[in-house]
């Protein structure tokens, strides 16, 4: 499918790895123009190397690091895609989850510090990025969340509690932006990422699996579809929604899990 997003430009935040570097990767695959984001210089050049190495051949991929808790490194990332390519179309969200724990093992500061990395960091990015995107022909934005706003997991409070904010704010923008601007969400359940990666050989090395591909037919087991899910997967939605071939989807919460959740909702 021609998903007739090539020339357009996306900003795709916490993407130097994981589900954020799959979009990216989806994204540039398709001729969109893409600034990379993440904290540590080194490991974010690498990432646009790989990616531009995939991508389109009329495709540019850059990187811009910036810190998504400091409301100035988010200012000069919307602008750099402005700069770089004279606009920007698409904004794609994503950022690292919260720490793990048990309610009762929580601070205040544990609180506060999810909820800028996961709402304000979402809240100040489309806000810097309204505009650009309302300039353009159909600017979207898609939220990179988790299943857990549809389903709490256990030991998981932070992000339980915190990530149904940003749901609730895409709900909200596919209102207040709308026509111009179109905002959905991908509620991701287990892919092999990076951080699944190394618990899986944490695994080997402590005699749970007999090797890496016994660790990740265990990671499968309870999902529908037998496996757990490539990142890609998620990157081509990410692609999909971003482009005109899915106009009439907006404000919507699209569970990207294999099957594996158990709401009807």
């Amino acid at each position: 499918m021609n998903l007739e997003i090539a020339g357009n430009a996306a900003l795709v935040t916490a993407s130097s790895s994981g589900l954020g570097n799959a979009s990216a990767r989806a994204l540039a695959q398709e001729g969109v123009n893409v600034v990379m984001n993440g904290r540590d210089e080194d490991r974010l050049e690498s990432a646009v190397a790989e990616v531009q190495a995939d991508a389109a051949d009329d495709a540019t991929v850059v990187g811009q690091t910036g810190d998504l808790t400091d409301p100035e490194d988010i200012e000069a990332l919307v602008e750099r895609p402005v700069e770089e390519f004279g606009r920007l179309d698409h904004l794609v969200t994503s950022a690292g989850g919260p720490p793990s724990g048990p309610f009762m093992e929580t601070t205040d500061d544990d609180w506060y510090e999810a909820y800028d990395l996961l709402v304000m960091s979402v809240v100040r990015s489309v806000r810097a990025a309204a505009d650009h995107l309302r300039a353009g022909d159909g600017g979207t934005i898609v939220n990179i969340t988790s299943r857990s706003v549809k389903e709490a997991i256990d030991g998981l409070v932070l992000s339980n509690s915190v990530r149904m904010g940003v749901i609730g704010l895409e709900k909200t923008l596919s209102k207040e932006l709308a026509p111009e601007v179109r905002a959905n969400a991908v509620l991701p359940g287990s892919h092999e990422t990076p951080r699944i990666e190394e618990l899986i050989e944490q695994g080997v090395e402590r005699g749970e699996y007999d090797d890496y591909e016994d660790g990740l037919d265990d990671w499968g087991q309870g999902i529908p579809v037998g496996h757990i899910g490539d990142p890609m997967d998620l990157g081509r939605t990410v692609a999909y929604l971003s482009s005109p071939q899915s106009e009439y989807i907006n404000g919507v919460a699209v569970p990207i899990d294999g099957g594996s959740g158990a709401s009807n909702l």
